[in-house]
Formats: structure tokens, C-alpha cells, sequence
């Protein structure tokens, strides 16, 4: 089961920067709109605690990598044209690419905290534009799209349901099935917004406000206060999240993490990404103006305790969305049939349980399940018993 974050944000904000930063892929940046038109696919990591160093082994992961019991699991990253407002008229190219965040399992905005770049995304003196305006035009955007496609279909969907030929909720589900819509999140919108039995009653205000539910509840938004470096960011990275207290912030600076990632990737340095620290291996190979620019990234890690761009990663999925992280193995022996430990890595909803698990292994799996193990203790888990962050699981199906 793959995860999806999606990176969002006016033109010339940094999301090309931080999309590079964190995949190490070869995109355009430069500091002009629109630098970026079609969408990019990468992938980047979230850090998690490895299961390892609890059986005293270290693991060979397929995928990713493990460095000081610390392993890093791949997410898929998709970095979209910079929006504007009036993004899901169409303006400035935007529901072109608002469609590429559709199957995202949360979205990451990146935000100029400094101030330099105008709604526009065009170059202006560092603090004379307010980064509260670009918070409150995106969530806006994001949440003008969702009504947008369901005012389009509303008539022939409003009349289905009075005709008995389809209930509403099952319609809104399937016109959203690939935005993750469940039928659950449809319902609790219908009930907690009050609206009429009747379909066809509902006006344009109630479908908007119905739109926003489904898009709160299956696109939720992380801001990455990028640009933090720059001396009038701080000042309003305090005011954003004093104006937005129900919005989740992370600092970061998305130039200095590329900096320090494409230095570790040709020798100069060693890093791992989300570190306070880094360590010089070629000091002979760097000039004076290298050298000056690694003392004034090693001045920022010790002030911010890194750059924020790893931190963004890992706050959206497991502080922000509380996704739990479970190792397949089994209790005789935790290789796969070709020798390596623990090669796998699994995302998961928070309330997932045994047979979620199994599912996510292989469909297979899931139709034949008949317990799970918990590695650990070596104790026979249900099907419907939830699992914990860092469990090592073995399934045990009928399956063939």
C-alpha cells in the first residue's frame, strides 16, 4: 500500500526546491512563475524507528533504507504547478493540475514565510507581502475545487435520488472515488451540517459546505513555513500560528536541505536527512565560498535543530495523520526466502487492524485470513484487533 503526499502552493514559493530536496530528483527551479508545468513524481522517506534493534539484527529493507536502526520508508511525492487564486476556475492553469492531488493522502503547502513573493509568485522586497494571505487562499482553493465538481454533477445526482434510483450518499462516493470519499465522511457531513432529507432543497451555500467537510476530512493540509532562513521569516511563522491556531506549521528551509543532500550525494559531506548535524569528509575539496555557505547552514541546524524539510515528511504522516508503521515477519524467522530481514515496511491508517494488514500485503491474504501473530510476544492477534505503531505482524491464511 503506497502513500501519497502531494505539494501544493502559489508559484515561486520553494515546492520545486523541497520536492528536489527531498527526492534528490532532477526538476527545474527557478525564481519565476510556472516554472514547473506538468507534474513531477518522486519519491522521498519518512523516519521511522526500526524494528531491528529490538531482535539485535539489522535489517536489508527492499525498499529505502536503514541507517542506525533508524529506517527511512518510501512515500510517493507529487509536486504540482504553483496555484493561484482562482485556481479552480482554471486560472493560471489550475484545474489542470488540482486533478493530479486527487489521489494524495494529505498535502503538504508550501509557504514563502518570508515574505518575498507576492500572491502572484512574482519576486518583491522579503517582508512586504503577508504569508497569511497565501495560507487562506489555498485552503480556499482546495475547498472551492470539491465544490466545483459536485455543483457540476448536482442536478442529474439530486434527481437520481428523488426518482429512488440511487441514494445520495452513494452517488457523492462514487463521484469522489478516486479522491478516497467514504461513505462514512459523506454521512457525517449530511448529519453534522443538517441538511434536508430532500436532495434538491439543498442550496448552493449547504453544497459548498458539504464540499468543504469531504475535502477537510480526506485532503487534509500541512503547512511547511519554508524559507525560514530569511531574517523576516521568523516573525511571521510566530504570527501564522497565532492567526491559524487549527493549522499544523513545520519551519523549514528547503534550499539548505538541497544543499546539504547534493553535498552528501557527491562526498563532500556526511548527512542523514533530519539531523542537527553533518559532518565534512573532503574539507580539502571545498573553496572559500563553500565553506563559508556550510558554516552558515551548521549555524541554522543549531538554532532549528534542522532544516524542517524531513521533519515536514514525518509530521505529515504520523504526527499529523497519525499513521502507524508495521513490520511483515514471522516468528521463526524474519527473512524473506531470500535471505533479507525484515525487507518491508508498511503504512497504515491509525485504526487499522490484523486484516487491514493482511490486505495490505496481498489481496490474497486478506480474503484467506485466519489470525495474525504478534512477533513480539508471540501471541495470536484477531482479526479486528487494532495494531500499534513499530508491531511486527505474521499473517497466517489459507491462502495458496
Amino acid at each position: 500500500m503506497s502513500f501519497t503526499v502531494g505539494l501544493i502552493g502559489k508559484p515561486s514559493a520553494g515546492k520545486s526546491t523541497f520536492f528536489k530536496a527531498a527526492t534528490l530528483a532532477d526538476v527545474a527551479i527557478a525564481a519565476y512563475p510556472f516554472t514547473t508545468i506538468k507534474p513531477n513524481f518522486g519519491t522521498g522517506y519518512v523516519r521511522v524507528a526500526c524494528a531491528d534493534k529490538d531482535f539485535n539484527v539489522q535489517c536489508n529493507p527492499r525498499f529505502g533504507m536503514c541507517k542506525n536502526h533508524v529506517r527511512f520508508v518510501p512515500v510517493e511525492i507529487i509536486d504540482v504547478a504553483g496555484l493561484v487564486p482562482g485556481a479552480h476556475e482554471g486560472k493560471g492553469l489550475g484545474n489542470q493540475f488540482l486533478s493530479d492531488l486527487s489521489n494524495a493522502d494529505v498535502l503538504i503547502h508550501v509557504v514563502d514565510a518570508s515574505g518575498s513573493t507576492n500572491e502572484k509568485g512574482e519576486n518583491v522586497p522579503a517582508g512586504t507581502h503577508n504569508p497569511a494571505i497565501d495560507v487562506k487562499f489555498l485552503e480556499d482553493e482546495i475547498d472551492l475545487w470539491y465544490a466545483s465538481i459536485l455543483e457540476r454533477h448536482w442536478y442529474k445526482m439530486s434527481r437520481a435520488s428523488n426518482m429512488q434510483k440511487k441514494k445520495i450518499e452513494e452517488q457523492i462516493c462514487e463521484l469522489f472515488s478516486s479522491f478516497k470519499v467514504t461513505d462514512k465522511t459523506v454521512t457525517e457531513g449530511i448529519v453534522s451540517l443538517k441538511l434536508p432529507a430532500n436532495p434538491e432543497a439543498w442550496t448552493p451555500e449547504q453544497l459548498n459546505a458539504l464540499a468543504r467537510h469531504i475535502r477537510r476530512d480526506t485532503k487534509k493540509i500541512i503547512v511547511a513555513a519554508n524559507k525560514i532562513d530569511i531574517p523576516t521569516a521568523e516573525k511571521n511563522f510566530e504570527a501564522l500560528k497565532k492567526e491559524f491556531p487549527d493549522i499544523y506549521f513545520v519551519p523549514c528551509s528547503a534550499e539548505m536541505e538541497l544543499a546539504l543532500r547534493e553535498a552528501a550525494r557527491k562526498g563532500i559531506i556526511e548527512y542523514v536527512p533530519g539531523n542537527a548535524e553533518f559532518k565534512i569528509l573532503q574539507p580539502g575539496a571545498l573553496n572559500e565560498k563553500q565553506k563559508a555557505a556550510l558554516e552558515i547552514i551548521s549555524k541554522f541546524l543549531k538554532k532549528w535543530g534542522s532544516t524542517g524539510v524531513q521533519q515536514v515528511l514525518d509530521s505529515a504522516v504520523f504526527d499529523f495523520l497519525k499513521y502507524i508503521a508495521i513490520f511483515p515477519g514471522g516468528v521463526n524467522k524474519l527473512e524473506d526466502s531470500k535471505g533479507n530481514v525484515l525487507p518491508d515496511c508498511f503504512l497504515l491508517p491509525p485504526d487499522a487492524n490484523a486484516r487491514d494488514f493482511a490486505y495490505a500485503l496481498h489481496t490474497d491474504f486478506g480474503k484467506h485470513f485466519l489470525y495474525a501473530i504478534d512477533v513480539r510476544s508471540k501471541r495470536r492477534i484477531a482479526g479486528d484487533a487494532k495494531l500499534k505503531h513499530r508491531d511486527v505482524v505474521e499473517i497466517v491464511s489459507a491462502a495458496k
